[in-house]
């Protein structure tokens, strides 16, 4: 497929987001029941737009993956994850504060069905389209990771935790929280409420207690 040709720009304006956002939801409907094989004119036909105008949004079938996966992603994740994020270098209670912003991104993603589902479908065409694996990398929860970055680096900064490797502690923090629910999700089942609730709060508290400030040793 051929992506949009360079320098050109995509439509713009009130009746060009609404096209947009058709496109978007009835490829995500399609990609979901169909997998990445679905054609671009199914996908426009459902979207009520002609396949050209598919084209002057998104250049590409893969391009309009890319969008379907941000646009699940970003919207109910992006406002309440980010504020929770932003408060914790400013909270007088650190544990309370990780804990309210694990809440806001666990929560997030399991209330975002297509998030997780969207995942089923890049494991299962992994094989035949490995460029959607790159797509899921830089679309998927890693797009946060500056701002959770830029929070932790600010907590070591003020002395509250003591975190030699900022990459490292933000792969345990997904791994305590968000991991859990995209193994289960990938074998068809979920995670209930109450263990949903013992995972954040333990998860939290096994955080803390590895990278909390150490005690330091004066000479007598």
């Amino acid at each position: 497929m051929n992506a949009t040709p360079a320098g050109k720009r995509a439509p713009a304006g009130p009746r060009a987001e609404a096209k947009r956002q058709a496109i978007v939801k009835a490829a995500r409907e399609l990609f979901l029941r169909e997998g990445f094989d679905v054609s671009v004119d199914a996908i426009a036909a459902v979207a009520g737009v002609s396949k050209v105008t598919v084209y002057n949004h998104f250049g590409s079938k893969e391009a309009l993956f890319i969008g379907v996966v941000k646009d699940s992603l970003d919207g109910p994740l992006e406002g309440a994850l980010v504020t929770a994020i932003d408060r914790l270098s400013a909270s007088d209670d650190l544990r309370e504060t990780l804990t309210a912003a694990a809440r806001a991104w666990v929560h997030g993603l399991r209330a975002n069905p297509d998030v997780l589902a969207l995942r089923t479908v890049v494991a299962r065409e992994l094989h035949r389209f490995p460029e959607l694996g790159a797509v899921w990398q830089h679309a998927g929860p890693e797009s946060h990771h500056p701002a959770v970055a830029g929070a932790l680096q600010r907590l070591v900064d003020q002395g509250r935790l003591d975190i030699p490797d900022i990459e490292a502690a933000i792969v345990q923090l997904y791994s305590l929280l968000l991991f859990p629910h995209l193994v289960f999700s990938a074998y068809g089942t979920a995670i209930d409420d109450g263990l949903t609730e013992r995972l954040i709060t333990g998860g939290v508290e096994m955080f803390l207690g590895h990278y909390g400030p150490r005690p330091r040793h004066t000479e007598s």
